[in-house]
């Protein structure tokens, strides 16, 4: 049903019909899938990235400001590429991993790879908000760096980086949506192949439906996660 020839009301009306959300089903569960697999991915490189930024920082606990330049620097260009465009460039990559540059796991590599950057440097701003004074005291008591890492600066950030986390999942659902364009599956191609090619904007809808669902239901998660933290910090 297109909006060219049918009353807006109706094609939303249609949009909730059995069919089309018998025919959305497989492309929720493929959108879920690389949702998931994406932000473990993110999530694990982001963090190490965003730890060794912060330590290599001027002012951390490890200064190295060659290593901290360059890393800057290349995750800046990372962050500067479209979207579009990092998946165009990461379609050698998924080739050598899977043999093939399309489907789910395929873009899987280039959605993670997208959304890495931004999670390190949320992961670093989050981390420098840490006083020096917390840092400071940890050391005069013989901390370790390894110490003060996973029991000072990671402990009393989470709420935060759980905060930044979120954000980024919501952007790796924006990216799996557009890697729908470039043979990933999920809800990103049904929009694409029956709602823009084919002017079935009741398929459309419905798509926009999922999406919006999806990111409250993510947004609601990050935030409940991060309140109950600070509830039993007795901060708020």
């Amino acid at each position: 049903m297109s909006l060219l020839d049918t009353p807006i009301w109706e094609v939303i009306k249609a949009s909730f019909s059995p069919q089309i959300w018998a025919r959305l089903a497989p492309a929720i569960l493929e959108t879920l899938y690389m949702t998931v697999l994406s932000s473990i991915i993110m999530l694990v490189f982001g963090l190490i990235l965003g730890i060794l930024l912060t330590v290599a920082n001027p002012d951390g606990l490890v200064p190295m400001k060659i290593l901290y330049t360059g890393s800057g620097w290349l995750i800046n260009c990372l962050r500067s590429l479209p979207q579009m465009i990092m998946i165009i460039l990461m379609i050698p990559v998924a080739r050598f991993f899977f043999g093939k540059s399309y489907g789910t796991n395929a873009c899987i590599i280039a959605v993670a790879a997208s959304c890495i950057p931004m999670y390190a440097r949320i992961v670093e701003s989050s981390l420098l908000e840490i006083s020096k004074g917390k840092i400071e005291a940890a050391k005069s008591i013989g901390s370790t760096n390894f110490q003060i890492i996973f029991r000072i600066l990671l402990p009393e950030t989470l709420p935060s980086l759980i905060r930044g986390f979120t954000v980024a999942v919501i952007a790796v659902v924006s990216m799996t949506a557009l890697a729908g364009m470039f043979g990933a599956g999920g809800i990103g191609d049904i929009a694409v192949r029956f709602g823009y090619q084919r002017f079935q904007h009741d398929v459309l809808f419905a798509s926009v439906y999922v999406l919006i669902v999806l990111v409250q239901v993510i947004q609601w998660t990050g935030n409940f996660i991060s309140k109950q933290i600070l509830k039993k910090r007795n901060l708020i």
